[in-house]
């Protein structure tokens, strides 16, 4: 039975999409497999795997308004084990669509059931919003992985987030929580990088990733080409990065640090 895993963060521009398109394709390298769903209207997991959004017969879209199963929107990308659900800009239009519809939190949870036993990974990638999209996400999976920026608005995202966490967790996922947070876009020499990793381990113990993503050209790059970073250049900053923290999903230690016990508790089902 595959593993769950909402990547959210209301805020845009924290790295979402870039982690799971990295995580994927590094897990699917390993002999995982993997299937990421794209909820974002802007489709951009959809770009960096190299689909072009024009060719997609069914999208999202479809699946969420039940206008097809997901055996149908699911397309097989180049990069191993990895297969996708992809997104069009006609996902923006779910938010109105769903406002009086019946079930409406529960359709993306509805869909996935028909094939999580195909999959080691099933990553969902979310709208930069706490919308109804986002919370079918949230209903649909396990937990949760937050990438964010280390500034102190961060910080106020990071608490809107968690507080519309339990309010899904008391009314329709019992067990929904999150299970890592991971900065990204890092730069260890400002202070204030460093201040707000001290405030979110304060209040998340256990919870954030060892690995912080640094910026890196190469790792912008990538998505261009459609491609993840370790198949664009696994020399990287950034490749190397992903892999640490696929390293920590999987429970394996770190090649550079000494992985702090019980930060993280996936694997393969």
């Amino acid at each position: 039975m595959g593993r769950i895993i909402a990547v959210a963060n209301q805020k845009g521009g924290v790295g979402k999409t870039t982690t799971v398109v990295n995580i994927s394709a590094y897990l699917g390298s390993r002999g995982f497999k993997v299937l990421c769903i794209d909820c974002d209207p802007q489709g951009n997991s959809t770009t960096g795997f190299g689909i072009r959004k024009k060719d997609l017969e069914v999208s999202t879209y479809d699946i969420i308004m039940g206008k097809a199963r997901i055996s149908e929107a699911l397309v097989q990308t180049e990069f191993e084990n990895v297969s996708i659900v992809g997104a069009r800009e006609n996902l923006a239009g779910c938010e109105i669509e769903l406002a009086s519809a019946e079930n409406r939190v529960n359709r993306l949870k509805m869909q996935i059931l028909n094939c999580r036993d195909n999959f080691d990974y099933i990553f969902i990638d979310c709208p930069p919003a706490l919308g109804t999209v986002t919370i079918n996400a949230l209903v649909a999976c396990d937990c949760v992985l937050v990438p964010m920026l280390a500034e102190f608005y961060a910080l106020e995202g990071l608490s809107q987030l968690h507080n519309t966490i339990k309010i899904v967790k008391n009314n329709y996922n019992p067990n929904l929580d999150i299970a890592g947070i991971l900065f990204t876009m890092f730069d260890p020499r400002l202070n204030v990088s460093n201040d707000v990793v001290r405030e979110v381990e304060k209040y998340f113990p256990n919870r954030v990733f060892q690995t912080k993503i640094p910026r890196n050209v190469r790792l912008s790059e990538a998505p261009s080409h459609g491609k993840p970073i370790m198949y664009y250049d696994r020399s990287s900053k950034g490749a190397e990065s992903y892999e640490l923290v696929c390293h920590e999903i999987l429970g394996e230690p770190l090649v550079v640090k000494k992985r702090r016990k019980g930060l993280f508790s996936f694997g393969k089902s």
